[in-house]
């Protein structure tokens, strides 16, 4: 077999259902000797803070093995961005929407709307805060506060996390670390994109770290579920999909091989 470089695009949100097929996939690409490369093409406007993390930390697990370019598409924000910082250079559109430093908890409260439509909920609990993030009702100030402090956490541990892997100082990262986002121009001006380009540039820089063409790049992707697969273009269209079906559950049991491996 010929040395390839492989090509993994991530899209939509990064929730814990989205993100571990990638987890599994990533950790593969580290143990196969002919993937000398990754380029890791995400566009997401984020999710969950520890799916980002996990997402973050299998980029940069790979990287330490072989050579990781980001590429970033029409957005990487928040959680999108943490992943992407972990490869070793990281690619932008001009513009791309780069960014989005920042935690977000949102409460919503209907007990207004339920009053309104004449509908009672009562929740039986224990422990005096249980029923404070139900959606339910407003918090008190004691509960905000709380909630509050957890998310002050999770935003320091962003912060850091972005200066240590961008090489800047802490103080210098909060200070960019308002929430907002900017084009790849301007992120590149503020140190956190290294390159301007597309895809193809991105593909390029990662063929000159590993010495193997560009033309040898491959897409992979985790393997689809099999009834995702037979079904994903309708019920009417079982039978005219077939073959394609098969070729798709085969290609998926080879990689099923690596991907599932301990």
């Amino acid at each position: 077999m010929r040395d390839r470089l492989a090509v993994v695009q991530f899209r939509g949100t990064i929730r814990e259902r989205s993100v571990e097929p990638y987890l599994g996939l990533l950790k593969a690409l580290r143990q196969r000797r002919r993937i000398r490369g990754v380029l890791f093409d995400i566009s997401s406007g984020g999710g969950g803070d520890i799916p980002s993390t996990d997402l973050f930390l299998a980029v940069k697990r790979l990287n330490a093995v072989k050579p990781v370019v980001a590429s970033i598409g029409s957005l990487g924000a928040s959680g999108a961005y943490m992943a992407a910082i972990g490869a070793r250079t990281v690619f932008a559109y001009p513009d791309s929407g780069v960014g989005s430093i920042g935690v977000i908890f949102p409460h919503i409260a209907v007990r207004k709307l339920l009053d309104k439509l004449g509908i009672d909920v009562e929740l039986l609990h224990e422990g005096r805060h249980k029923d404070a993030y139900q959606g339910l009702r407003p918090l008190t100030d004691e509960e905000r506060g709380k909630l509050q402090a957890v998310a002050h956490d999770s935003y320091e541990s962003f912060v850091a996390m972005v200066a240590r892997e961008r090489k800047r100082p802490v103080e210098e990262i909060r200070a960019l670390a308002t929430g907002e986002f900017w084009s790849g121009r301007r992120a590149l001006e503020l140190g956190l994109v290294d390159r301007l380009g597309d895809r193809e540039e991105a593909l390029e820089e990662l063929s000159r770290l590993t010495g193997v063409s560009s033309a040898k790049a491959i897409r992979v992707a985790p393997p689809r579920p099999f009834f995702e697969r037979m079904f994903s273009g309708g019920l009417s269209s079982i039978g005219p999909g077939l073959t394609t079906a098969m070729r798709d559950s085969l290609e998926d049991a080879l990689w099923d091989a690596v991907v599932r491996r301990p």
